[in-house]
């Protein structure tokens, strides 16, 4: 099991692709709702070519190394999930272990999310072929949840340990912070998030 992925919704669709792109990040997908369908604006199309449109982006999708960043169009910043990669059996028992807890599971053939009842979701994803094996990983997040409970149930639901995640209390559910394994940062995004990491040596 390996995180590999985070999602937010933003009111900064246009600086959070530039920021990450800055980075090293790669646009690998854009799509925005369009009337009654989806209507992609992948590269090699740039800013330039749609902006006047003014797309309302459902999901851009940047990736560097084994690394995948989702973001959409949304009123603020809000968090919607962590992603991991995992195998089929760890899939089955986080399942499994999921539903014990009364938490909500929605399976698909792509992904699987579970959907936590404090506000953000996780998703399992099977297809390790998404990412790229690299030295540029995700070496951990931290939320800022507003529940008491979150670690515990989290530790229930991992059996015992939690792959990568911390957790911090604080007055609402965020993330918080991320550290990168391979890439040298030590700034906020657009959407607040702290990111941390060093060059692999």
């Amino acid at each position: 099991m390996k995180l590999f992925h985070y999602h937010f919704w933003t009111d900064k669709v246009e600086e959070t692709e530039q920021f990450y792109r800055k980075l090293g990040f790669t646009v690998i997908g854009r799509h925005a709702m369009g009337k009654g369908t989806i209507v992609t604006y992948h590269p090699p199309l740039d800013w330039n070519d749609f902006r006047e449109e003014s797309p309302l982006f459902r999901i851009i999708e940047v990736g560097n190394g084994e690394v995948r960043i989702t973001f959409g169009a949304g009123k603020a910043s809000l968090f919607d999930h962590i992603g991991f990669l995992v195998n089929a059996d760890e899939l089955h028992k986080l399942c499994n272990r999921a539903e014990v807890l009364g938490w909500k599971v929605a399976r698909g053939e792509r992904r699987t999310f579970i959907h936590t009842p404090y506000r953000f979701k996780l998703e399992l994803q099977l297809r390790h072929d998404l990412v790229q094996e690299t030295d540029i990983a995700l070496r951990a997040v931290t939320l800022e949840v507003n529940d008491d409970e979150v670690e515990q149930q989290l530790r229930r639901l991992f059996n015992g340990e939690l792959p990568a995640v911390n957790i911090t209390k604080g007055e609402r559910v965020h993330l918080k912070e991320v550290h990168f394994q391979g890439l040298s940062v030590q700034e906020n995004d657009p959407n607040g998030v702290k990111l941390k990491g060093e060059e692999a040596e």
